[in-house]
């Protein structure tokens, strides 16, 4: 598998599903008990978290050196992308702009936002034909 190794899929395997129980609990919780509404506030919470828990975890590892290789795969591949993507994807553009890569963090914004928004719209068309 290109260098990943049966135990590494495992690690990052069980993480997804904590990560995605998370997620499943977290959004409803706060969808539901804290302000029903019809704004995705349990998306907005999820995602949010999921920012702040993958510095966390990321800084901990690289600044700090306290979590080995296996707990950065478990937290931060496993349960925060089980948790939320959306965290890899502002952690990505946080490196991007520490290594003051303006354009591709820009690129890398527009590009998944609005191809992301087109292909939601381009499966949910699919669905409809299919």
């Amino acid at each position: 598998m290109n260098g990943i190794t049966f135990g590494q899929v495992l690690i990052v395997g069980m993480g997804g599903f904590v990560g995605s129980s998370l997620r499943f609990v977290m959004h409803h919780w706060v969808q539901k008990a804290w302000l029903p509404s019809a704004f995705p506030l349990g998306t907005l919470a999820v995602n949010m978290i999921g920012c702040l828990l993958i510095g966390l975890v990321i800084g901990l590892s690289d600044v700090r050196g306290l979590l080995d290789q296996q707990w950065r795969l478990f937290l931060a591949v496993g349960v925060l992308g089980g948790f939320t993507t959306y965290s890899r994807f502002a952690y990505e553009n946080f490196a991007l702009l520490s290594g003051a890569e303006f354009f591709k963090v820009g690129l890398n914004i527009v590009v998944q936002i609005v191809l992301g928004l087109l292909l939601a719209w381009a499966g949910y068309q699919l669905a409809r034909v299919i």
